[in-house]
């Protein structure tokens, strides 16, 4: 795992206190993981504010148990019938969970890194 972020990165950023009654530690850690499994380019040194930025507010969503949330099986597809003829249908992808505001907009800020750089190209022998 990268680090991206510290403790006081997010403090300096979010000011004391973001983690409320959250570890921030681990909030920090699995910010961090969270970075690492989407940033897919190598990242400057000194980290770019805009991934620290993102890091804090995922750590924000991270204190809060709002990250890495519990995924349960959802049903795959689902018919309310009102009257004969006429349905509604909603599909579901099985473990799907809601993103955060702080996660879109972590991910809005990272989208530059997110990307893999350049073509791969594949030769035959």
């Amino acid at each position: 795992m990268t680090h991206f972020i510290t403790v006081a990165d997010v403090d300096a950023s979010l000011g004391p206190g973001w983690a409320g009654t959250g570890d921030p530690v681990l909030a920090v850690a699995m910010a961090n993981a969270w970075l690492t499994s989407k940033i897919k380019r190598a990242v400057p040194d000194p980290v770019p504010d805009e991934i620290k930025t993102a890091g804090a507010q995922v750590a924000k969503e991270a204190a809060a148990g709002k990250l890495y949330k519990s995924t349960q099986k959802e049903v795959q597809s689902k018919t309310v019938s009102a009257q004969p003829g006429t349905s509604v249908s909603k599909t579901y992808v099985a473990g799907s969970t809601d993103l955060s505001a702080g996660e879109n907009f972590a991910l809005a800020l990272i989208d530059p890194w997110t990307r893999r750089s350049g073509v791969m190209m594949l030769k035959r022998t």
